[in-house]
């Protein structure tokens, strides 16, 4: 495999030393990885873990208490480093979108209880996270309720001192392959969103049925049903009614990082675009030396670098000021995957008729890259967010 390229190289000012450290590491052991990585969901994950010569990259989801928060003694506000996360996703996506899927719902599926549990809750997840034994997966999206977070209709009912919830969730991503889930419920609907409530489930829990669904790129997806689910009251995450905000702040950690994932994979398409038109003559010469191609490379290389930059600008504000990013994190979001889409686009028309077939790198890179523009927070939905900004 072709050596992997960073943001770190357009975008270094935002960086720091220990982000150069780790894009250089990935560089060198990742495409070393790449059979695993690219192989079965569990094998991934198991490499991406700690243990048995693991990689040692979900370290990098769990929350680092904040200075004020030591100074107080109170470990349970803490934030991950989002440049970490750009840089390890956008190098994962380059060798294993699926493994960059897995990484980031680990994320999700652990952000919740290791942000905002109680200090059982985090003690008792945190070691099982880092080392891959504990897969989690976040538990939020409804039949009816997608974009729309608070019109979820899954309900938990308090039963003597637990739990019963009853719902369907579904896109749900690690399905088969999690150990827990944070699930998402509303204790009182009359509330509407500010009913929601947090509850780590684990995934063998009595009345929780797991069903996969089939995406069109290699995904651990799948959805679940609860029906009568009992669970002890010490398995609530946060305060009742802190659900909607848990849920919220999670992905606003995670936002950011799926513009660095859309990057990995327009890199990988650029990389392989090269690679094809310096090898590939027609008319007498490389296709390398026609103008028309000489364009759609220098459009494709355009927008990456200016990905780049919107994602590495909204990681380093998050990062390292205590203001809101949501404008930036939605530009990043909104323009880097609809960039990805287009470069990966070319990258297809540069392969010609190859380049459509079912199992070649760009055809799979064009199934992979389309549902990074639904996932947390549809490109609609970015630019009213981006939008509402400038208005208000």
């Amino acid at each position: 495999m072709s050596a992997l390229t960073s943001s770190i190289e357009a975008c270094g000012p935002f960086f720091e030393e220990r982000h150069r450290s780790l894009a250089s590491a990935l560089s060198r052991d990742l495409p070393a990885r790449r059979a695993e990585l690219t192989g079965e969901p569990a094998s991934a994950a198991k490499v991406m873990g700690k243990r048995d010569g693991g990689l040692g990259l979900f370290a990098h989801l769990v929350p680092q208490p904040s200075l004020e928060a030591v100074a107080a003694r109170d470990p349970s506000v803490g934030a991950v480093d989002v440049r970490s996360l750009v840089v390890v996703r956008e190098a994962l996506a380059q060798v294993s979108p699926m493994a960059d899927a897995i990484f980031a719902v680990q994320g999700l599926g652990s952000f919740p209880v290791l942000a905002f549990g109680g200090v059982e809750q985090r003690d008792a997840l945190r070691a099982g996270v880092v080392s891959g034994e504990r897969i989690g997966a976040f538990a939020l999206t409804e039949p009816e309720a997608g974009t729309d977070v608070a019109s979820l209709q899954t309900r938990a009912v308090q039963t003597g001192d637990g739990w019963t919830l009853q719902g369907h969730k579904t896109l749900i991503s690690n399905v088969g392959i999690a150990g827990h889930y944070v699930v998402f419920a509303n204790v009182d609907p009359s509330l509407g969103r500010k009913g929601i409530t947090a509850f780590l489930v684990d995934a063998g829990a009595r009345g929780l049925s797991e069903r996969p669904l089939h995406l069109s790129s290699p995904h651990p997806l799948g959805e679940l049903v609860l029906d009568g689910c009992v669970v002890p009251d010490s398995a609530r995450v946060g305060e009742l009614g802190q659900g909607f905000a848990i849920a919220m702040a999670t992905l606003d950690a995670y936002r950011i990082s799926v513009g660095a994932a859309a990057n990995g994979m327009a890199a990988r398409a650029l990389v392989l675009a090269l690679e094809r038109v310096k090898a590939r003559r027609q008319f007498g010469k490389p296709l390398a030396e026609q103008q028309q191609i000489q364009a759609y490379l220098a459009d494709m290389a355009t927008e990456l670098d200016a990905s780049r930059l919107l994602v590495a600008r909204a990681a380093y504000v998050k990062d390292t000021t205590s203001s809101r990013v949501t404008s930036e994190a939605a530009m990043a979001k909104m323009f880097a995957t609809e960039a990805a889409q287009r470069i990966i686009d070319k990258a297809v028309q540069l392969f010609g008729g190859s380049g459509v077939l079912l199992g070649s790198e760009v055809e799979a890179l064009y199934r992979d890259i389309r549902p990074l523009r639904i996932y947390e927070g549809t490109t609609e939905i970015q630019r009213v967010v981006i939008a509402r900004g400038l208005l208000g």
